[in-house]
């Protein structure tokens, strides 16, 4: 086998190790949560046509708490009474 054909297959192996099925996504979800929290991508196809693309989140893009509402009720509150309560500062 020739170096050229060599790194073709390795490309190719490591390429095809990321694209997987939808229906293995869903069957392995915790598998694959634990892959991208360690660092790796996936794509995700259905039918052979690209879906999305499952990437870790970059320290930036980290999600910050805009509201606790725990803070007014320790279970939380419900989106109606939050639309109620935006809809009577709206006014």
């Amino acid at each position: 086998m020739s170096i050229l054909t060599e790194v073709y297959l390795k490309i190719y192996l490591e390429y095809m190790e990321k694209i997987i099925g939808l229906k293995e996504l869903r069957g392995r979800v915790s598998y694959f949560a634990s892959e991208v929290q360690g660092g790796k991508s996936f794509i995700v196809v259905r039918k052979s046509k690209p879906l999305f693309k499952i990437t870790p989140l970059e320290e930036s893009e980290e999600w910050e708490t805009v509201a606790d509402f725990t803070e007014i009720n320790k279970n939380g509150v419900s989106a109606k009474e939050v639309l109620k309560a935006l809809r009577k500062l709206k006014a």
